[in-house]
């Protein structure tokens, strides 16, 4: 009949054809190949379009963030006024000095698709803080920072150390954020070379560009700190952004600048 298999024909694997063990080892080899080749893809699209995990190499957002920590950050989702971020280091505010080890080659690629976080000197790490368009003051009559006129507590996440709590600012600053730009802080304010330091610097966008980040350098908020262990934890925007209007009116193309020549 059609579609009947002849009596005689051999089955690989039956009594008559039994599979030898390099059958089964290559089977297995090529099996596992697969599932690595299909998680590599996998990794890869999840760090091109969804997240994607970096290593903390500085102080900077100390305590919220820790020397070493791996945090992961979302691609899929805008950051709001409050969020910590990650971004491309916008006109060398890094300087020339490497800000972690290197990886080898194996190590880089694995970074590259997303087994291991990100250690690259190109990013860095702080809390937005403006919003094009926000003006952004400290200090008022208690000292503290204000948004659009709205007074913020940031006892929450500012650095603690021996029962005492950084100030927002030991100096003052005026600015409005321009379009397209947002402005940035660390939460270890005396140990944060943030948009407060580069006001005076040069750039070819104009001037006090260089202390604004483009909002196209932004690679997301972080959602996670994800390793050690003893850290892992979710991050919540602070509560205290919650009532800060938005900026009057659409922002600007420059910034304005009411206290130049801060010195860090």
């Amino acid at each position: 009949m059609v579609g009947r298999r002849p009596l005689n024909a051999a089955k690989v694997g039956s009594e008559d054809n039994p599979r030898t063990i390099g059958d089964k080892i290559w089977s297995l080899i090529k099996e596992l190949v697969i599932v690595v080749v299909g998680a590599l893809i996998i990794a890869a699209l999840i760090r091109a379009f969804v997240g994607q995990m970096f290593l903390v190499p500085s102080g900077s957002m100390e305590h919220t963030l820790n020397v070493g920590d791996r945090i992961a950050v979302q691609k899929i989702t805008d950051f709001k006024r409050g969020d910590v971020v990650v971004f491309k280091d916008p006109n060398h505010w890094l300087g020339d000095e490497p800000q972690t080890e290197e990886r080898g080659p194996i190590g880089k690629g694995l970074e590259w698709i997303g087994v291991l976080p990100n250690t690259s000197s190109e990013y860095l790490v702080k809390r937005a803080i403006g919003l094009p368009g926000d003006h952004v003051v400290c200090c008022d009559t208690d000292g503290r920072i204000t948004v659009n006129g709205q007074a913020l507590d940031e006892s929450s996440y500012l650095y603690k150390s021996g029962g005492s709590q950084s100030k927002p600012s030991d100096f003052p600053f005026d600015v409005v954020v321009p379009r397209d730009r947002i402005w940035v802080m660390g939460d270890h304010r005396d140990n944060s070379a943030d948009s407060r330091c580069h006001l005076d610097d040069q750039s070819a966008d104009g001037e006090y560009m260089s202390a604004f980040v483009p909002t196209d350098d932004v690679v997301g908020p972080v959602f996670a700190i994800v390793a050690p262990f003893s850290r892992a934890e979710l991050l919540k925007r602070p509560a205290t952004f919650e009532p800060v209007p938005d900026a009057k009116g659409p922002p600007a193309a420059e910034p304005v600048v009411k206290t130049p020549n801060v010195r860090c």
